[in-house]
C-alpha cells in the first residue's frame, strides 16, 4: 500500500458533521446522544451539524451514502463523527463515490460497524480513526473517561505521535440508556490487569489495518473494501470483538479463514482489543467474564501459531468495544516496540 493521506484536522470553533452511516439510534435513544453532542460542543469546542438520516431509523443505504457525500463535500465541515455503529453499513458501500471522498478528505471517527467506511476510506488513500462515537464514548454516563478523552482530543486536533497507555481499570457492565438515572453517575469499573504480550524483542512499524473482527469477516465474505493479501505486507493488524460476544471458536474460525487466505501472515504485529464480555443478552458474572476473555485470547493465539507464528501480538489493548477506549488510526502509522513494551500511533 502507498502511504495514505492524513486529512487536515479541525480546530476549536470548527463545524463537524455527526452522521449515522449505520443505525439511526439517536432517534430512539436521545439521552446519550444529546450528552455526546453537548460534550463535543462544550468540552471540545466544536460546532456539530446533523444530516437528514442522523436520527432516522431504517434510512435507506442510498440516503445514508448521500449524507456521507454531503458531509465530505462541504468545505465548512472539518471532520465527520459517527453517532454509533449498527449492522448493515456494508449495504452503503456500493453507493459511495470514491473519487468524491478522495477529493475531499476529512478525518472520520467511528468503530464497530463503521469498520466498513474506515476501510473504504483506507482504500481511497485516506487515514481514518477507529474510535470516538458520539453516543458511547462522548455520551458516557457521568463523565468521559480521562484516557478516552485524552486520546480522542489528540486524534481530533493534533498530527503527531501519541503513546497508547494501558488502563488501570475498565468498565464492562452497561446500564440502560432509556433510564435517566444511568447518566447521573459514572459506571463502575474493575481492575484491568494491563496488556499481555506474545513474542517481542523487536520493533514493528507500519500502517494500521483492521477494526471489528465480525465486520471484517463480512467484508471478506462480500469481497468489499478488501485488497489482495500482499497489499497488507508489513502493516500492523488491530482487531476487536463486539457486544455480540462471538464465541472463542467463532473467533478462531474467522482468523483461521483469514490464515487460509494468506492474510494473517502479512501482518508482523497484531493489537487485540480487550474482549467485550458482558451484554444485556449475556450478563456474565465476573468469573465467567474472565474466562470468556481468556478463551478468546487462546483462540487468537492458536490461529497465530498455525498461520502467523512470527507475528508479535499484544492482548487486552484498550481499543474498540471497551471503556476506556484509545483511538487507533486506520492507515496511519503504528509502532509496536516489543523491547520496551510500548505502542505508539501517529494521529
Amino acid at each position: 500500500m502507498t502511504d495514505p493521506l492524513y486529512p487536515a484536522k479541525p480546530r476549536p470553533g470548527d463545524r463537524v458533521a455527526v452522521l449515522s452511516p449505520s443505525s439511526g439510534l439517536p432517534g430512539l435513544l436521545p439521552l446519550p446522544y444529546e450528552l455526546g453532542l453537548r460534550r463535543l460542543q462544550d468540552d471540545f469546542g466544536l460546532r456539530t451539524v446533523e444530516y437528514p438520516t442522523t436520527r432516522t431509523m431504517g434510512a435507506s443505504p442510498e440516503a445514508r451514502a448521500a449524507d456521507i457525500h454531503a458531509a465530505f463535500a462541504d468545505p465548512d465541515i472539518k471532520a465527520v463523527i459517527a453517532s454509533i455503529g449498527g449492522d448493515d453499513q456494508i449495504t452503503v458501500l456500493p453507493h459511495l463515490d470514491r473519487d468524491l471522498l478522495r477529493a475531499n478528505p476529512k478525518p472520520f471517527f467511528g468503530y464497530s460497524d463503521n469498520t466498513n467506511l474506515l476501510l473504504f476510506l483506507r482504500n481511497a488513500g485516506i487515514v481514518g480513526y477507529h474510535g470516538g462515537s458520539v453516543m458511547v464514548e462522548l455520551g458516557r454516563p457521568g463523565a468521559m473517561h480521562p484516557l478516552t478523552s485524552d486520546s480522542l482530543r489528540a486524534a481530533l486536533f493534533t498530527s503527531g505521535e501519541y503513546e497508547l497507555t494501558p488502563a488501570g481499570s475498565f468498565r464492562e457492565v452497561d446500564r440502560p440508556w432509556q433510564d435517566p438515572r444511568t447518566f447521573e453517575s459514572e459506571p463502575e469499573t474493575e481492575p484491568a490487569g494491563g496488556w499481555t504480550w506474545l513474542g517481542g524483542g523487536h520493533v514493528v512499524e507500519g500502517p494500521g489495518w483492521g477494526g471489528n473482527l465480525e465486520i471484517i469477516s463480512w467484508l471478506l465474505m462480500a469481497d468489499r473494501a478488501v485488497l489482495p493479501v500482499d497489499a497488507y505486507a508489513g502493516s500492523v493488524l488491530f482487531l476487536e470483538t463486539s457486544e455480540e460476544m462471538p464465541s472463542a471458536e467463532e473467533v478462531y474460525r474467522i482468523l483461521r479463514n483469514m490464515g487460509q487466505r494468506g492474510l494473517l501472515r502479512q501482518f508482523p504485529a497484531l493489537l487485540m482489543g480487550r474482549a467485550k464480555a458482558w451484554s444485556f443478552e449475556s450478563p456474565l458474572g465476573a468469573r465467567d467474564r474472565d474466562l470468556f476473555r481468556l478463551r478468546q485470547r487462546e483462540a487468537v493465539m492458536r490461529a497465530l501459531q498455525e498461520y502467523a507464528p512470527a507475528t508479535m501480538a499484544v492482548f487486552d489493548v484498550d481499543l474498540g468495544h471497551t471503556d476506556p477506549q484509545l483511538v487507533v488510526p486506520v492507515g496511519g502509522r503504528i509502532r509496536v516496540d516489543g523491547r520496551s513494551r510500548r505502542i505508539t500511533v501517529t494521529y
